[in-house]
């Protein structure tokens, strides 16, 4: 099967598993969209340096996904893609940064391996934690979701767009890249120099089939609104879950559990 397609079908198998039927599924959108920011703003908020900070946070995306039945391998598959980057950005910080600040018997850890470590850390925590939001809500309600939070409804519309078009964007791209193969004879017109003018008419393509797209809409009465088939009403449990997640959150944040077990568990052998 061809790469593209396969990405195509990844990216929709994220939009199906919304569709499941658990209480993470049927809590009100704007309460999972809160509970996740703050949920990311409490892991970013830590300094570079710090790691025993960040693992009690670990409990939500875990407990999210098993209560949410949401597969494990397919989610850290899509986790996984994002460490080139990651490393990319964090590969210089032990070189910068070799200042001894964990010693682990005669091994002296740098602050720039630590901060590295910190920096996988926090993108898997955030990364996992939207991956979690999207899998149990889906794009569009999400959307719908910080229009109804207060969001302008025209970035909400350019989310949706953004969204819908790359469905249309890789279709496009299976279409030249198939067409692209079946022409060439052997190698010939498969080199690199071939993908300039694939992307021109890649762009071209998606250009007008885009214009199509905008006119069928205009047509059947498009006027800048998307009405979602999901209404939901905000109730008793969507309040506990938005709260008892919201404080445990701030423990977490000011107490630092990780911390106080350890000085306990010193202090109770030492």
């Amino acid at each position: 099967m061809n790469a593209i397609t396969t990405a195509v079908i990844d990216l929709k198998q994220l939009e199906l598993f919304a569709q499941g039927d658990t209480q993470v599924h049927g809590r009100d959108a704007r309460v999972k969209v809160l509970v996740t920011l703050f949920f990311i703003l409490s892991v970013i908020s830590y300094h570079r340096y710090e790691i025993n900070g960040l693992l009690p946070f670990t409990l939500f995306p875990i407990i999210m996904v098993c209560r949410a039945e949401l597969p494990i391998p397919y989610l850290a598959r899509k986790m996984l893609l994002i460490c080139p980057f990651i490393l990319l950005i964090g590969a210089f910080n032990p070189l910068l940064d070799r200042s001894t600040l964990w010693q682990v018997g005669s091994i002296e850890i740098s602050g720039g391996c630590i901060s590295l470590l910190s920096l996988l850390l926090r993108s898997f925590l955030t990364i996992g934690a939207a991956l979690i939001l999207v899998a149990t809500t889906g794009f569009t309600t999400i959307c719908q979701a910080l229009e109804r939070l207060g969001m302008p409804e025209v970035f909400t519309v350019q989310l949706l767009f953004l969204h819908r078009y790359l469905f249309v964007l890789a279709e496009e791209a299976e279409r030249a890249s198939r067409a692209r193969e079946l022409r060439s004879c052997g190698s010939t017109g498969r080199g690199i120099g071939s993908f300039g003018s694939l992307t021109g008419h890649l762009l071209l393509r998606t250009w007008q089939r885009a214009e199509r797209i905008h006119t069928t809409m205009l047509s059947r009465g498009f006027t800048g609104q998307f009405h979602g088939q999901r209404r939901e009403r905000f109730s008793h449990a969507d309040l506990t879950f938005l709260i008892s997640w919201s404080v445990t959150f701030l423990l977490m944040r000011t107490m630092e559990p990780a911390t106080l077990l350890g000085s306990f568990i010193t202090g109770a052998f030492p």
